[in-house]
């Protein structure tokens, strides 16, 4: 997999770090297999023809393994990444050249308004339209005590992980409620349910998007349009290298006074040091796949996938069951039943 081209270290160094991620930073686990284990899915691998297929945060991890996986099963994709001209964008191109795969390249940088409406505009040309799939990827982490997080790298946290989704959702979702027909996809994590303490903003900006997702799939279920919050457990991609250069910066930028006292949560920021994980992240893109290729209204409102297990789904069960319960009284009692699956 390629690595990101290195960038000048300084203030705006975070800037510069939008990028594929979506795996929990703990190396404890999802789920294998929902809607299907991993072994199931190499082996049943799911027809994707005719759909078109909108990626954020394609340079690296989850984001370019899916571009191709997606485009092999015979989807329409539109990969996006910011700072063309890149490297990762030509290899990308020549790996579906090479397999004369129906993908193509586009910049966008989910940080930016003008460039989310720019290459979203550059999508649906490719397209002919809007896309039958959003798949909300890019994405960051910067961990260290909450403390020790300043108000730069607070303020990207969310702009990246929260607002960059929130921009992608209001770009697409006018023309798939006038179709009557489209599937979000939000890249979330089982740290978008655990606590592990250290991960700075990281849990909290995914438990912003489990919540982004339950509401969207809300208001939107009888209108045709389907939500899917994916949650997978640890995985070897760059995600890991981009969290120390990004959570570097903040350390060297920090106060002591912010940093004494925790110990190893302190002392091992920007450290280096990437965990030696198992598991194969194709298991994520092949899950997210088989959701893709259901039929409309039975697509799931959460996929977990992990080499480890699922220490979330209780969460999720509960989630579920509170909410039928609550919202089962009100006018959004319909809605609910179809987000979860329950009517």
């Amino acid at each position: 997999m390629q690595k990101k081209p290195s960038q000048p270290s300084g203030p705006n160094i975070s800037r510069r770090k939008v990028l594929a991620a979506g795996a929990a930073i703990p190396a404890v686990g999802v789920i294998a297999g929902t809607p299907a284990a991993a072994a199931t899915q190499d082996a049943n691998p799911v027809d994707l023809s005719g759909k078109s297929v909108l990626i954020t945060g394609c340079s690296s991890g989850f984001g370019r393994l899916g571009a191709v996986h997606y485009a092999k099963a015979g989807a329409k994709v539109i990969a996006t990444m910011r700072g063309l001209p890149r490297e990762e964008a030509s290899d990308l191109l020549k790996e579906a050249k090479a397999n004369k795969l129906d993908l193509h390249v586009v910049e966008i940088d989910v940080l930016d308004d003008a460039s989310v409406a720019a290459g979203y505009a550059a999508a649906k040309a490719i397209i002919g339209g809007a896309p039958d799939v959003l798949i909300n990827n890019a994405g960051i982490a910067i961990v260290g005590p909450l403390e020790a997080q300043d108000l730069e790298a607070t303020k990207l946290a969310y702009d990246t992980n929260v607002f960059g989704y929130q921009r992608m959702i209001r770009a697409v979702l006018p023309a798939l409620r006038a179709r009557k027909s489209g599937h979000i996809i939000n890249m979330s994590s089982q740290s978008g349910r655990m606590i592990w303490p250290g991960l700075g903003h990281y849990c909290p900006t995914k438990f912003a998007i489990e919540a982004m997702s339950d509401t969207l799939a809300y208001e939107t279920a009888l209108m045709g349009v389907d939500v899917t919050c994916i949650q997978p457990g640890g995985y070897p991609t760059d995600f890991w290298e981009n969290r120390e250069e990004l959570t570097k910066a903040l350390k060297d930028r920090s106060d002591e006074a912010h940093l004494d006292g925790y110990g190893a949560m302190s002392a091992n920021m920007g450290s280096g040091k990437i965990p030696n994980l198992p598991g194969d992240p194709g298991a994520v893109v092949a899950s997210i796949a088989h959701a893709m290729a259901l039929s409309a209204g039975q697509r799931p409102l959460r996929v977990m996938e992990s080499h480890w297990g699922n220490p979330q789904e209780p969460l999720n069960t509960a989630n579920r069951d509170v909410h039928l319960n609550f919202l089962g009284r009100g006018p959004f009692a319909e809605a609910a039943k179809r987000a979860h699956g329950a009517s």
